[in-house]
């Protein structure tokens, strides 16, 4: 239940039983995935018209008028449910919030696929509690699936419980990654790229990291790593993909900024391919 200020609150002691209260964590991914649907809605209705507004870090990381468009629609709609959050999104400043509730939004995860009108977009949101990650929900836009997650309490690919893969050999793993903006880092991951294609089934790029997370929580891939992302690329997927079974590292600056999520059994040979085992 949301109080009027926003936080997240039982019925009073001694108050009447009423019907039962969902834990914060629930309630906090169904916001997420109403909001992360509208959204996905507004994305999906202008795919194919894409307008580039500007870049940002490099002159291939673009800003379409559309991800504007979203996160407005976006930080509007999680105000509106849960009044007092801070928000933290790609596209605008941070909001400061008055409660512990925080949100962690990417309007349009796969901008160039976006731009190009290439069907791997995604809308993903993040809730966290004084802090900590405690919901998640990304939105397929042109498939029009949802993936969320709630700590402690599983994930779902529209509301069926997913899990990851019982893979075990990268011999036979799909394994998902991605391509930083910028030039220099990108020729290292080439490098690593030829450490890893192989030995493995295959590799796949397809631009947006929040649905390589999903996919691999339901097993679609064994495996992805990149590096380099930003906390909204990554904070509603790893979640999920963790709450699927799936292991996860998140970045850190003292291993390269490098997220590695995979089967539990595969795990250990992905961090030796990657030069990461410590």
């Amino acid at each position: 239940m949301t109080s009027p200020d926003g936080s997240l609150r039982g019925p009073a002691l001694g108050s009447p039983a009423g019907p039962p209260i969902d834990p914060p964590a629930t309630h906090l991914e169904r916001v997420a995935v109403e909001v992360a649907e509208l959204a996905a809605e507004l994305v999906r209705s202008a795919s194919g018209n894409a307008d580039a507004l500007h870049t940002k870090s490099s002159p291939t990381d673009v800003v379409t008028r559309t991800d504007m468009q979203a996160e407005t629609l976006i930080r509007e709609q999680l105000l509106q449910r849960c009044p007092g959050s801070a928000i933290v999104g790609e596209e605008y400043d941070d909001a400061v919030g008055t409660n512990g509730v925080g949100w962690v939004v990417d309007p349009i995860d796969g901008t160039v696929n976006f731009l190009y009108d290439l069907p791997v977009v995604s809308v993903s949101i993040a809730a966290t509690l004084d802090g900590v990650t405690v919901a998640g929900a990304v939105t397929d836009v042109h498939r029009g699936e949802t993936f969320s997650a709630a700590r402690d309490g599983g994930a779902r690919r529209d509301g069926v419980p997913i899990t990851a893969s019982a893979a075990h050999d990268a011999a036979h793993a799909l394994i998902g990654t991605g391509f930083a903006y910028d030039a220099e880092l990108r020729a290292t991951q080439a490098d690593v790229l030829t450490r890893v294609l192989p030995v493995c089934r295959d590799i796949r790029c397809m631009g947006s990291a929040a649905l390589n997370l999903c996919w691999v929580a339901c097993g679609r891939l064994d495996g992805y790593f990149e590096r380099d992302l930003k906390i909204y690329d990554y904070a509603a997927g790893a979640l999920i993909a963790t709450e699927a079974t799936a292991v996860v590292e998140l970045p850190r600056l003292e291993a390269g900024n490098l997220i590695l999520a995979s089967a539990p059994a595969l795990f250990g040979s992905l961090q030796d391919l990657l030069g990461e085992r410590r």
